[in-house]
């Protein structure tokens, strides 16, 4: 199960309504919890409301090496031909591999496939974002050094 598994696991709960939710494979055991939860007081006898947060817990497993894939989807325009580029997982973005190098790609740059886009820094691991299509960079709807959620669109580019 990787974690784009567990991010869809943690969207189906949360909208299904349920409360709590235990699954346990072979070396991860996963507990999500949501909504208000009750909880007895022995010492007043009375009954009180606990609004967890979600948790999420998780068996160690180790990490990946691979480069996570892209997600290419048509962005809502006016132009129809146009695609966003949306982060693959949760993590930081970086535009720059260190402070003192250039930018990976600008606005208006040309980029075939494969080339690298951004890095997304998720759990010490630097993860770089490989283009899936070539074209131009039209938009970077991200700030440098901002954290991102997965499926946040990241880059709009014009395939053409």
């Amino acid at each position: 199960m990787d974690i784009k598994d567990i991010q869809h696991l943690i969207k189906f709960v949360a909208k299904s309504g349920a409360h709590e939710v235990k699954l346990e494979m072979e070396d991860i055991k996963i507990t999500i919890k949501t909504g208000p939860d009750q909880t007895f007081n022995e010492n007043s006898g009375m009954v009180q409301q606990v609004q967890p947060m979600p948790v999420l817990a998780q068996a160690p497993v180790p990490p990946v090496a691979s480069a996570p894939e892209i997600v290419a989807a048509p962005v809502q325009s006016e132009e129809d031909n146009l695609i966003t580029i949306k982060s693959p997982i949760i993590g930081t973005f970086y535009r720059k591999a260190t402070p003192d190098k250039p930018s990976f790609v600008e606005i208006g740059q040309v980029i075939k496939e494969g080339d690298v886009l951004c890095v997304i820094e998720a759990m010490k691991l630097f993860n770089e974002i490989e283009s899936e299509l070539s074209g131009t960079i039209v938009k970077i709807l991200v700030d440098d050094a901002s954290p991102v959620e997965f499926d946040q669109p990241l880059f709009v580019i014009n395939p053409s």
